[in-house]
């Protein structure tokens, strides 16, 4: 577990599983994530954040004080397979207020000091301008951008020595 000035960011449980759904449920979230997803790929996903790979990590990230649920943060495998990429899902009720920045921020501050990972990345589709602007803001670099998943999608990227 770890903490920003507002939220606690701890690994997955299956106590998790019920807020985690709200996530995968949400078409508002999931607007530039491929649209929301089936109960049977959920339950999939849940328990590969149970026990990912030696490389991957997921958060749970909730509201300090209140113990609300805010949405997840992880670093993964990018498609790519050559990095590892932090994403980001928020409930609408977070967004807007500094959550999305203070959290993936403290991500990749911990990607480079304790992992010592030397770059990460993030992918977004163009069209997600927010998205595209917290990235842009937390210091990534656009890299290019691809034809994937049936839209345009922006790479980010960042290196620890920026």
């Amino acid at each position: 577990m770890f903490e920003t000035e507002r939220c606690f960011i701890k690994t997955v449980q299956k106590a998790d599983f019920t807020d985690i759904n709200a996530i995968y449920i949400n078409a508002d979230v999931r607007k530039y994530l491929g649209g929301t997803r089936q109960e049977e790929a959920i339950d999939e996903l849940l328990e590969e954040m149970l026990c990912p790979n030696t490389v991957s990590h997921y958060w749970v990230v909730r509201e300090k004080y209140t113990q609300k649920f805010i949405g997840l943060v992880s670093l993964d495998t990018h498609h790519v397979g050559t990095d590892l990429e932090v994403s980001y899902q928020f409930l609408p009720h977070w967004w807007g207020k500094g959550y999305a920045t203070e959290v993936v921020g403290a991500v990749i501050h911990i990607a480079f000091h304790e992992f010592n990972l030397p770059r990460i990345v993030a992918e977004t589709q163009t069209a997600n301008k927010v998205s595209c602007r917290l990235l842009e803001k937390l210091g990534r670099a656009l890299e290019r951008t691809v034809m994937r998943f049936g839209a345009e999608q922006a790479i980010y990227s960042i290196t620890r020595c920026e």
